[in-house]
């Protein structure tokens, strides 16, 4: 009797951890798919180093938390990664408080994503005192936790106070860029020249600015799209294309390989915020309006 019981309850606990686990058998369209649902079950988590400061039981928290151990795949005690419902609508919550990448099951390669996002009012250490960050990463690859021990190799719509739509490339991504402000870690360029912008190295990303801000006062939503084709990506801000990333790629193993398709990453980066209407669709073309004011 007691070995039925014993199976039946493992039955039963296997039945229910599948009903919650996540599935990778989402299919991209060329209509717009929504990528949230409640239970999130389009992506897994994956979450870094918890700083000294976090209330948690962990043996390896850290005063810095670029390094250290990461509390890895799917184990979120402090649901740092989490939806809520608000009038009908399904809204990823952001709390910020570890840094941590909810990441896409599925690869995606000539798309259109859009999300609708703003900030929360709470910030966490390491950023207690900077900007608010959060960012949406594409094209990722490789392992969990090849920057900083928690995102993947990737490029990078940011999505930063006063910088969103920045572009950053991490780890082994490569790509070439348009914009005119110079900033750390920058080449400077002018007019519509390209400048090739790569990882800088020891532990730096490559980054590049966006000319103008084109993002809604804290608290309001805004429109985030980045569109992928072939080896190009549009980062557009409330309908305006505020950066040109082209020629994208990786190095790897001291090669150069292109880089048109992989996962998709969304931050959680020391700042609460919030998502919705996270939608994707499948591309042939960039759309006319966006190619024609980006220059293509």
């Amino acid at each position: 009797m007691k070995t039925f019981f014993t199976f039946l309850f493992v039955s039963l606990f296997t039945v229910s951890f599948a009903q919650k686990a996540p599935t990778n058998d989402f299919e991209i369209s060329k209509k717009w798919q929504n990528l949230l649902d409640k239970n999130l079950t389009n992506f897994e988590v994956f979450i870094g180093v918890p700083h000294t400061s976090v209330d948690i039981d962990y043996d390896h928290k850290s005063a810095n938390v670029h390094k250290g151990t990461p509390m890895g795949l799917n184990n979120d005690p402090k649901k740092v990664m989490s939806t809520i419902e608000e009038n009908g609508e399904i809204i990823l919550k952001v709390t910020g408080e570890i840094y941590a990448g909810l990441t896409s099951l599925q690869e995606f390669e000539n798309y259109h994503l859009k999300a609708q996002f703003k900030w929360g009012e709470k910030k966490w250490e390491p950023r207690l005192n900077a900007k608010r960050d959060n960012g949406i990463l594409y094209h990722c690859h490789g392992k969990h936790g090849a920057f900083w021990n928690v995102w993947m190799s990737s490029l990078e719509c940011q999505i930063q106070e006063d910088d969103m739509g920045d572009f950053v490339s991490l780890v082994h991504a490569r790509a070439q860029v348009r914009s005119s402000k110079i900033g750390k870690n920058l080449y400077k360029v002018t007019g519509e020249d390209d400048a090739l912008l790569n990882y800088g190295g020891k532990g730096n990303p490559g980054y590049c600015h966006i000319n103008k801000s084109n993002e809604k006062p804290n608290g309001e939503w805004n429109t985030i799209e980045v569109i992928c084709y072939k080896n190009q990506s549009l980062h557009i801000v409330n309908g305006k294309v505020v950066m040109v990333v082209l020629n994208t790629r990786k190095e790897i193993d001291g090669k150069e390989l292109p880089l048109t398709k992989g996962k998709i990453q969304l931050q959680c980066e020391g700042a609460e915020a919030y998502y919705k209407d996270v939608q994707i669709k499948s591309i042939k073309r960039f759309p006319k309006n966006f190619k024609k004011e980006a220059g293509l």
